[in-house]
């Protein structure tokens, strides 16, 4: 019998319906495809059903990944390996759909390490994850909202996003405490041309220490009361973080990156 590991924040989906409406969301037939954290295998055996040319699955457990070895499908290539230290742009050449019942511990960490590793020509060509719904709610939240913040102005700068469906506690095994949400990525095609996505991070966490202040602390700490950048950005400093939509941020990154050029 298979054990989750709660370290490794596992909670296998079980839900046939939830595993149909993950398949369905993006044509698999002839392509390549990433399945991050494939657990017990049941999302991978509905995959193969589906006519991909590849399937490659990164497992962190010893033990899953072995377990995994009974899928026997030539399609199929596993890896034994952290998600967080595996280079994806060694997989194909090929855009790759990837699929991930993410660990709850560390997806936050998982999607801000993609976006920031992102070249201008994505690796991939989807992204259909699952996330705990509050992360799932700051993901998709839009300005002037409560959720709004870091982990929403950083996946729009570079992807669309699109949520699918809400997923309860019963879809898993073990139950998790809470529920969870399926979002669709796609990489944008226009994006702002910020040169180093880590000052993008910078920005964010500067405006966003103290979200309920202010914007006149950190701007100033960061731009020294600029009063040029104020007008060409049209900013008023009575505002709080959340009320300054995505471009602002982008464009406030860009001109960061100017003075320090």
């Amino acid at each position: 019998m298979i054990r989750a590991k709660k370290s490794l924040g596992q909670n296998f989906l079980i839900d046939k319906n939830i595993i149909d409406k993950i398949t369905n969301t993006v044509s698999i037939e002839g392509n390549e495809v990433l399945e991050v954290g494939p657990g017990t295998g049941n999302l991978t055996r509905e995959i193969l059903k589906n006519n991909p040319r590849k399937v490659y699955l990164i497992e962190k457990d010893t033990f899953l990944s072995k377990n995994l070895e009974e899928i026997s499908d030539e399609r199929v290539k596993i890896f034994n390996d952290d998600i967080l230290k595996f280079d994806e742009n060694l997989l194909s050449k090929n855009k790759i759909i990837v699929f991930g019942n993410l660990p709850y511990n560390i997806s936050t960490e998982i999607l801000s390490t993609w976006i920031t590793k992102l070249k201008n020509d994505c690796w991939f060509s989807d992204l259909i994850l699952m996330f705990q719904k509050e992360v799932a709610d700051r993901i998709i939240a839009q300005y002037n909202s409560s959720h709004y913040g870091r982990l929403s102005i950083l996946a729009n700068w570079r992807l669309n996003i699109n949520k699918i469906c809400d997923v309860s506690p019963e879809s898993f095994s073990p139950r998790p405490k809470i529920q969870s949400t399926l979002i669709h990525f796609t990489p944008k095609k226009k994006f702002a041309e910020i040169k180093d996505p880590l000052n993008l991070e910078k920005i964010t966490r500067i405006f966003f220490s103290h979200r309920r202040k202010m914007l006149k602390k950190p701007f100033n700490q960061i731009f020294n009361g600029n009063n040029d950048l104020l007008n060409k950005l049209n900013i008023d400093l009575n505002l709080r973080p959340q009320n300054l939509d995505f471009d602002t941020y982008y464009k406030l990154t860009i001109e960061y990156e100017k003075l320090r050029s």
